[in-house]
């Protein structure tokens, strides 16, 4: 099993960053994505790469989990929002992942930590903070 964690802080308050987080009818600004598809009570999302995701918490602004699952691996992204200096953001987002295949296992680190920063760049650029 890895486990990644990314920690940021942004300028944006964290109602605006929680909205665009958890806004899955409205994932254009992932540069990671083709397409995500939702269930009727939008409970269980599947992005195209597929792997499918069911939420097991959303508290508003606070926290934010679900378990995933693919052909290749299994676990769980737990995000926590936190209100930061001059009205910003703190997330910090962790990501507990197992690979199917040892082989895999033994780049799933390095992998999640890339995917975690390109998460982040993106998210930036949807807030208008990149830079």
């Amino acid at each position: 099993m890895a486990e990644v964690t990314i920690r940021t802080e942004f300028q944006t308050s964290v109602e605006t960053v929680w909205n665009v987080v958890t806004d899955n009818e409205r994932y254009g600004w992932r540069s990671d994505l083709e397409k995500i598809e939702l269930s009727e009570d939008k409970n269980m999302f599947t992005e195209i790469i597929k792997t499918d995701f069911t939420i097991t918490e959303k508290k508003p602004f606070e926290r934010y989990a679900f378990d995933m699952k693919n052909k290749n691996m299994q676990g769980r992204w737990t995000g926590k929002f936190v209100r930061g200096g001059n009205g910003g953001c703190i997330i910090e987002f962790t990501e507990n992942v197992t690979a199917f295949s040892p082989v895999l296992n033994l780049f799933v680190k390095s992998y999640l930590k890339k995917q975690q920063k390109q998460y982040v760049k993106d998210l930036k650029k949807a807030l208008g903070e990149e830079g």
